[in-house]
């Protein structure tokens, strides 16, 4: 069920770098807006999909489309911002039930452990660690995001909900909310170099696949944010 878009409106958001305060329908009021929402600022997953959106962002800018970050808290934020994972405004949200009023759920220790070891999350572990991203520990380790497009005005084109840490909305998807899918150009040389230089990585990796190309890694609190160590 898609939220109240006029209720959500109301929720207030603080950006990271002014401390500047803003009710989310601002976001809108203007032109279009496509608004994500990180689970938590430290989180290698959210990192990656901030640094894919990022490849985005000079056609949203080109179209008059803003595109904002907003957290789940402040802890973590100016790390994240300093990291320059994201090319867009960042923020926080003032109270978690923003979040919840968005339908993101929250896991429990349980849950979330065992959603690493998904075969998506796997996967972005891996294209993460071959770009170089890491994570640190700060902040709520058990809350989930997602995303809102909204059109000028207040008319909401797509409410995302993560299925898990590692899940996300594509750049392609987000385009297409926005009739810009024709914009969306994609190297396929560059895509496939890329994928060659990390099933070499895998290969050659003793610490996150075995020769099943299956992860021996441990079930732990830690294990996202640091290296896997192989069970043998």
């Amino acid at each position: 069920m898609s939220p109240d878009i006029n209720q959500i409106g109301t929720q207030k958001v603080r950006n990271v770098s002014s401390g500047e305060v803003l009710e989310l329908k601002s976001f809108w009021e203007q032109q279009n807006v496509a608004i994500v929402f990180f689970r938590r600022w430290g989180c290698m997953f959210c990192r990656l999909w901030a640094k894919e959106l990022s490849e985005i962002a000079p056609i949203l800018k080109q179209h008059n489309i803003k595109l904002v970050g907003v957290g789940v808290e402040e802890a973590g934020s100016k790390e994240f911002s300093e990291g320059k994972f994201f090319d867009g405004d960042l923020y926080y949200v003032e109270n978690i039930s923003t979040y919840q009023q968005l339908g993101f759920k929250r896991f429990n220790v349980l849950t979330i452990l065992t959603s690493l070891l998904w075969k998506q999350s796997r996967d972005a572990i891996s294209k993460g660690k071959a770009m170089g991203l890491s994570g640190d520990m700060k902040g709520d380790w058990v809350q989930v995001g997602g995303a809102a497009l909204v059109e000028k005005g207040g008319n909401l084109l797509r409410h995302f909900v993560q299925t898990g840490p590692a899940d996300h909305l594509s750049n392609l998807e987000i385009l297409k909310q926005f009739g810009l899918e024709n914009e969306y150009k994609k190297d396929a040389e560059n895509e496939k170099n890329s994928k060659k230089n990390e099933d070499t990585r895998q290969k050659k990796s003793n610490v996150w696949y075995g020769a099943n190309n299956s992860c021996l890694a441990p079930i732990h609190t830690i294990w996202t944010e640091r290296r896997c160590r192989t069970w043998v």
